[in-house]
C-alpha cells in the first residue's frame, strides 16, 4: 500500500477522523518497481544503497538484532550475512536445498568494518535477488533464522529477534525447531483478512 492508502485505512479503521485528502499520483501502478520508474536512487538509510539491498531489508534485517553481521560495515549491507562461528559452505547448502523463492545464496568470507564482528572475519553467504516478483521477504527472515538456530543452536542467540519480529507465536515455533513453511502457513488466513480489508482504500491498480 501507499502512504496514502495506509493514511485514508488508519484514519477509517482506528476512528482517527481526521479530515483527509490524499492527491493520487499520475501514471503509477502498483506491479511497478522502482527502477521502472527512471528516477535515480535516492538511500533512504546509509545502509540501504541499492533496490536489491532495499527488497532483501524486511527479511535480513529481523535477524540483524541477533549475533550475526547483516553487511553492516560493508560495501553490500543486507546481501551479506556471517559470523566467525558459521561454516559458509555449510549454510549456504542448507539454504539452497530449502528452495526458497527468488533467492539463491552463494558462500563468502567478509570483514565488516563497523557494527558485529566489526574487524573480524566471518563466513557466511552472499544473497543472490534472482526473481523479486517470486520473493517474499518475511519467509526469507523466518528461513534464515531456523538455518542459524538448527545449525548453530550453542552460537546462535536469537533472544533479540523478539524486538522487531514482534510475534510471540512465530518467536516461539522457530525457537521449537518448527519448519519455516509450517510457520509461514499460520499467518496466511490473517493475511488474506487484511487483503479484503485493505481493498476498499486502495487508489490505483
Amino acid at each position: 500500500m501507499t502512504m496514502g492508502e495506509l493514511a485514508k485505512m488508519f484514519n477509517a479503521e482506528r476512528n482517527i477522523n481526521a479530515r483527509l485528502t490524499v492527491v493520487p499520483m499520475e501514471g503509477w501502478m502498483r506491479g511497478d518497481w522502482y527502477d521502472s520508474t527512471a528516477l535515480a536512487w535516492i538511500s533512504p538509510s546509509p545502509n540501504l544503497r541499492s533496490l536489491t539491498e532495499a527488497t532483501l531489508y524486511p527479511g535480513v534485517g529481523l535477524v540483524e538484532g541477533t549475533n550475526v553481521s547483516v553487511g553492516r560495515g560493508t560495501d553490500t549491507p543486507f546481501e551479506l550475512l556471517g559470523a566467525p562461528w558459521i561454516k559458509a559452505t555449510e549454510l549456504t547448502q542448507y539454504l539452497n536445498a530449502r528452495g526458497i523463492s527468488g533467492v539463491r545464496f552463494v558462500p563468502v568470507s567478509f570483514t565488516p568494518g563497523a557494527s558485529n564482528y566489526a574487524g573480524q572475519k566471518c563466513e557466511g553467504i552472499n544473497i543472490l535477488l534472482v526473481e523479486r516478483n517470486a520473493f517474499d521477504a518475511p519467509e526469507l527472515g523466518i528461513e534464515l533464522a531456523s538455518a542459524l538456530h538448527r545449525l548453530y543452536p550453542a552460537q546462535f542467540h536469537m533472544d533479540r529477534m523478539i524486538e522487531l519480529l514482534l510475534n510471540q507465536s512465530v518467536y516461539d515455533a522457530v525457537a521449537g525447531g518448527q519448519d519455516p513453511r509450517r510457520i509461514a502457513d499460520d499467518w496466511r488466513e490473517p493475511l488474506e483478512k487484511f487483503l479484503q480489508l485493505r481493498q476498499k482504500y486502495l487508489i490505483y491498480k
